[in-house]
């Protein structure tokens, strides 16, 4: 595993920007979701902000190759931005690979089915959502979310 980190790491690029025509809007925020070591959340709560959603797993190299990028933009943009890291793993699995890691992403358990728009079958699938509900990147496998392009992205859906 650690050679398929490396290699999914060297060929990680900063993720794409859906076109604004192909554009969905996500209809329904409702889902209820298990914080790591807290209680439980409803994804309404990021109606109106602008929400990134990560679906992974540890045993998943692609996820394991972008969770330091993610990691570093999370400390940049963790007070203005909603982060969901949603997994369905057993939760000491999960504790043990963050603490060795020294990560402090926001891990939820998923306990129910993702909204509608928000379901993949891919790992890692990662979902960036405006304010007003646009999903504006719908990422499939690793990719630099640290990238300036990303960072730029985000400053300007901030301002929106």
């Amino acid at each position: 595993m650690p050679i398929q980190v490396f290699v999914q790491r060297l060929i990680s690029f900063s993720p794409s920007e859906t076109a604004e025509t192909k554009r969905e809007t996500l209809q329904d925020y409702n889902w209820n979701l298990q914080q790591l070591n807290s209680g439980e959340i409803n994804f309404s709560q990021s109606k109106e902000k602008v929400a990134i959603v990560n679906f992974w797993a540890t045993w998943c190299p692609p996820c394991v190759a972008e969770m330091p990028s993610f990691q570093k933009l999370y400390d940049a943009y963790g007070d203005k931005v909603d982060f969901y890291f949603v997994t369905s793993e057993n939760p000491e699995k999960i504790v043990s690979f963050m603490t060795k890691n020294g990560y402090s992403l926001p891990i939820f358990l998923q306990t129910y089915a993702a909204p509608k728009q928000l379901e993949s079958n891919a790992l890692p699938t990662t979902y960036v959502i405006s304010k007003t509900g646009e999903i504006v990147i719908d990422e499939e496998g690793a990719a630099d979310w640290n990238s300036k392009k990303m960072r730029e992205l985000l400053d300007q859906l901030l301002t929106k």
